[in-house]
């Protein structure tokens, strides 16, 4: 177990779901510029952490499909060793963040990842990348796509923590 008076770094990986798409064509579907569609983990105790249609996932740090991250955020530190931690995210994944509760607009990867951050460092992510979904569903576009997206569940892959696939 580790020691309690331990601390351990935290980061946000960020990736582009869209590749860059976002950019190109957001400002003729949407009517405005979104710089990218995010997806998010946080890296903490060596493995990258993350909820997708699968509930709550973990893998090396960029061990995903997805690659390295387009960007790193530095969230702090944290004293919350890998023991408790474990603890939090098997509370989480038999609550708030089993796979069947996952929605594309508003239980997703980057709401997991925002309460994971808080629980670790206090802080919360780039307001940008929590957003996100306002901003597409403030469109008529976006309101049209949102039938189809409410049925989509990303699973960018991992090893759940719960077991299950």
């Amino acid at each position: 177990m580790a020691q309690s008076n331990s601390s351990f770094p935290v980061k946000l990986y960020i990736y582009d779901l869209s590749r860059g798409m976002a950019r190109q064509l957001s400002p003729v579907m949407l009517g405005r510029q979104l710089d990218g569609i995010w997806h998010t983990g946080v890296v903490v105790h060596g493995k990258e952490f993350f909820f997708g249609g699968a509930g709550i996932d973990n893998c090396p740090p960029s061990g995903t499909m997805l690659g390295d991250p387009d960007s790193v955020v530095d969230l702090g530190s944290t004293e919350v060793n890998e023991d408790l931690f474990k603890v939090y995210l098997d509370s989480l994944a038999e609550s708030t963040y089993s796979g069947d509760r996952y929605n594309v607009f508003e239980h997703n990867c980057n709401t997991f990842s925002n309460d994971v951050a808080q629980f670790l460092t206090g802080r919360k992510i780039p307001s940008y990348i929590t957003d996100l979904p306002s901003e597409i569903l403030s469109t008529p576009f976006g309101q049209a796509l949102r039938p189809l997206l409410d049925s989509m569940a990303i699973n960018p892959g991992g090893n759940n923590i719960t077991g299950q696939r």
